[in-house]
């Protein structure tokens, strides 16, 4: 609550929305989301998502995304509520300190939103598609659907043995580009012969240079583990089999960096 004068007179400016607020550690809802958004897993079981952080907050909210419940530290909550206190159809406050532990940062966000796990889509057969091949790394899989949203491709294909797209660590690399994709996860290679478009896969030392190829579009780039790359039998469906030259000497590249640079060239086809 604060106060202003009016006429001399102090009026009392109620919060456009009152909070529960929480301060100790055995309260179940603290319980709850303090597993949820420090476990990579969690969200299967509990059907919600932890967004931590203004920036991925705001990405929701500009997304259509209502979450169920606003997040606010303490301290934080007299500057935010005005902001993002209509946000959500519940208000949390947590104290400082269990802010603090619920976050798995070593410099908590002041505020995160739950939001509802989005129901799982089936593929769409003919969208511009990035096909996670068992990539293990949660930055690795965020920066790669960071990469994918900026440069037109709508769908994400993830088989099993990816890093969970919606987990926590993935999210936070995604910078908010999950609410603009199609997430679509646990899927075998299999399940890719519903796709239309070409299989495009890049190998270190084989297969045409990436910069002269015509690249078709839409397309659906096959993008592979950290340590074995792209499987072999699913290699072997490529329409393309394409190489990122590297004068530098480099043995390979990160999968994250070849996917920006694989993404990027078949966003630059399209406008030539």
């Amino acid at each position: 609550m604060t106060r202003r004068r009016h006429q001399g007179k102090p009026v009392r400016i109620m919060p456009t929305a009152n909070p529960q607020f929480i301060a100790s550690r055995d309260n179940p809802l603290f319980k709850d989301l303090r597993r949820l958004a420090q476990g990579a897993g969690v969200y299967r079981g509990q059907g919600r998502v932890w967004v931590e952080g203004e920036h991925l907050c705001r990405a929701a909210l500009a997304h259509g995304l209502r979450p169920a419940l606003a997040v606010f530290s303490e301290s934080n909550w007299p500057l935010a509520h005005a902001q993002l206190g209509l946000a959500a159809t519940k208000n949390i406050v947590l104290s400082d300190a269990l802010m603090a532990r619920a976050s798995a940062l070593e410099s908590p966000a002041p505020v995160a939103f739950v939001l509802d796990l989005p129901a799982a889509p089936a593929l769409l057969a003919d969208a511009s598609t990035v096909v996670l091949d068992r990539v293990q790394d949660a930055g690795n899989a965020g920066s790669i659907l960071r990469s994918a949203a900026a440069f037109g491709f709508t769908q994400i294909a993830a088989l099993t043995g990816t890093a969970l797209l919606w987990s926590p660590k993935v999210l936070r690399a995604g910078m908010g580009a999950h609410f603009g994709l199609r997430l679509v996860e646990g899927l075998a290679a299999h399940d890719l012969a519903a796709l239309q478009a070409p299989l495009l896969v890049t190998s270190s030392h084989h297969g045409q240079p990436l910069h002269r190829a015509r690249l078709p579009w839409p397309c659906v780039w096959v993008l592979g583990h950290e340590g074995q790359g792209v499987d072999a039998q699913l290699a072997e469906r490529a329409a393309l089999r394409l190489r990122i030259e590297q004068p530098g000497g480099q043995e390979s590249l990160n999968v994250a960096a070849a996917a920006a640079i694989c993404l990027h060239a078949s966003a630059a086809g399209r406008c030539v």
